[in-house]
């Protein structure tokens, strides 16, 4: 089902606005969580000025960060006049679950393995590189298992600089070279390299307990840096849970049709 929404992915650090016309995504603004409070209106009025006239339109968020979806849920309803649709809440993620009772599981992990999914058909690890990295498996029935949970980048770096009374503060980005001949580049290429390895690792794991090597799709706000030239991810979508949201959307209305 095409359907036209704007999607709101909250994240810890940053918000993805996605504006989606018959079911493409056609623009994605990227705010700043600590940004200025003026800019998140226009922003809004931006992403939506798109669908505005058209039938069947929807404004539908995604979050980890309660503060901020509480924030933003205002400013939609005070620039928007529109009362924004939450995922889970108001509707399910269309991903099966195999994890232990009472598990509470991150919408957007859900929201990645149901949109990798959709576009693989078949058993794929989805590895999410923002404030923290998780590398999750999702089984060839399209059924999400859960997997690893580790800090991000950025946050390596934070606690390095913060747990020690040396190490300098330091922005992630891609290490000049794998030797690093300061301390600044030697924490970059511990950071880099330990994460690309440790998803390796994971991923390795996890072929060997289900018999087969799974496809692996990377996003989140350091999937790019990380993962580019990765020879182990299959396809960086810096969009995925955007993608996952609208996917929700669509699921919702066929059903609701089919009522």
């Amino acid at each position: 089902m095409k359907v036209n929404l704007l999607a709101i992915n909250i994240g810890n650090s940053r918000t993805q606005l996605g504006t989606f016309v018959e079911g493409e995504l056609e623009a994605v603004e990227v705010l700043d969580n600590k940004g200025p409070q003026r800019l998140i209106g226009p922003a809004l009025i931006q992403a939506f000025t798109p669908l505005r006239g058209l039938s069947r339109v929807f404004v539908v968020m995604s979050s980890v960060n309660p503060p901020v979806t509480e924030r933003l849920k205002t400013e939609i309803e005070e620039h928007l006049r529109v009362t924004p649709v939450l995922v889970e809440k108001d509707l399910p993620i269309p991903v099966g679950r195999q994890l232990d009772p009472e598990t509470i599981v991150g919408d957007d992990r859900l929201l990645n393995a149901a949109a990798a999914f959709h576009v693989l058909k078949q058993a794929c690890v989805v590895v999410d590189a923002g404030t923290a990295i998780t590398i999750d498996f999702i089984d060839g029935t399209g059924t999400f298992h859960g997997g690893a949970i580790g800090p991000g980048a950025q946050m390596m770096l934070d606690a390095m600089h913060d747990r020690t009374a040396q190490l300098p503060e330091v922005q992630f980005d891609v290490p000049e070279e794998a030797i690093g001949h300061n301390t600044a580049e030697a924490m970059k290429t511990a950071v880099f390299h330990g994460l690309r390895g440790m998803v390796r690792e994971l991923v390795e794991q996890y072929a060997a307990e289900i018999g087969s090597f799974p496809m692996v799709v990377a996003t989140g706000g350091d999937a790019e840096t990380l993962f580019d030239d990765y020879d182990l991810i299959e396809r960086v979508v810096p969009e995925l849970t955007l993608l996952g949201i609208a996917l929700t959307m669509s699921s919702a209305v066929e059903q609701a049709e089919e009522r």
